[in-house]
């Protein structure tokens, strides 16, 4: 195909510009993707800047996740008019992502859409429901059962932590939720949250090395300071999925919570999560944690409205998942 379409593109200056492409415009791969929906993370919002390293090159297509219908295939894996989806490796980073109504990518990269999801739903979950999914899924192998309570999600009112209170609660756990923006108490109890409390509740000015026990589990996507406090408070042999860095990288903690308690640590790395268990997990997010307030969680929008959305996110502005319409 010759036809140009639309793409968001970065100079890396802190903005974007919509501009006009072709498909030999774009990198190698095998396969070709016409891209329905697309997602919103944090991640992305820092791929408009140099300075936050994210991306390899520019200018850049940014866009971790995508979702759509196979165009054309090098790969017997996939055929014409298939319906997948491509999340994290290099994609929006050192490779094109999915802000483009046209990607192609590397077929290891390309998961089968799983039965029961929509490609819209498969992007509001996207990423961040991903992640969320993953931690809680590594938890679960780690000993958690929904006996086990109460369970922490931190940062709730973001994608990661709002796609966690729900897959959580729809499993039958009892959810804390912590969030900086306590306006959203409404909208996480609606999700299933039991408690909904502050930040300041859960990091204090003065941390200790040990605190009073309090959570059985906890899903993290923030750090810093706040995973700090978390591990001093987590319950005998309970468990912490970090996977994020909006609190700082900087973790003030002592040995003192892993060797007298017995707490686990779990680094979820959903970037490069390998493919059999990158499978298992979208498998589980279309069964047993597919999210129950998908439309309640997501604002749609369009390339029109990306920009504004990149700056949102990275001000911790928006609630819950904002998901890109590539053929609006």
């Amino acid at each position: 195909m010759s036809e140009q379409f639309h793409a968001f593109q970065t100079e890396g200056e802190g903005t974007g510009s919509l501009v006009k492409r072709t498909v030999e415009d774009l990198p190698q791969g095998e396969v070709l993707i016409k891209v329905h929906y697309s997602g919103v993370n944090y991640k992305d919002g820092l791929a408009l800047h140099k300075k936050a390293k994210i991306a390899k090159d520019y200018p850049m297509i940014p866009g971790i996740d995508l979702a759509g219908t196979v165009e054309h295939s090098d790969s017997p894996d996939f055929s014409k008019g298939q319906q997948v989806i491509c999340t994290s490796y290099d994609l929006g980073t050192a490779h094109d992502g999915g802000y483009s109504q046209y990607a192609r990518v590397p077929a290891a990269w390309v998961v089968s859409l799983p039965d029961n999801l929509s490609l819209k739903e498969s992007m509001i979950i996207g990423t961040a429901g991903f992640t969320a999914a993953l931690s809680i899924h590594r938890l679960e192998q780690n000993g958690l059962t929904p006996e086990d309570k109460p369970i922490l999600v931190t940062g709730a009112s973001g994608g990661v932590g709002s796609m966690a209170v729900d897959m959580l609660s729809g499993r039958g756990y009892h959810v804390t939720a912590s969030t900086g923006r306590l306006e959203e108490e409404a909208y996480l109890k609606k999700l299933g949250a039991e408690e909904v409390v502050g930040r300041e509740d859960v990091t204090p000015e003065k941390i200790r090395p040990l605190d009073k026990q309090k959570w059985a589990a906890a899903v993290d996507p923030t750090g810093g300071k706040v995973l700090a406090a978390i591990l001093s408070n987590v319950k005998q042999h309970g468990s912490v999925a970090v996977s994020g860095l909006t609190a700082g990288v900087e973790v003030p903690t002592t040995v003192m919570p892993f060797i007298l308690r017995g707490v686990d640590l779990l680094g979820i790395d959903s970037a490069y999560c390998p493919m059999p268990l990158r499978k298992e997990v979208w498998s589980r997010c279309a069964g047993s944690l597919k999210p129950r307030h998908m439309e309640e969680t997501a604002t749609e929008i369009s390339l029109n409205g990306l920009q504004q959305a990149l700056n949102d996110i990275l001000e911790s502005k928006i609630r819950g998942r904002v998901i890109v319409n590539l053929q609006k």
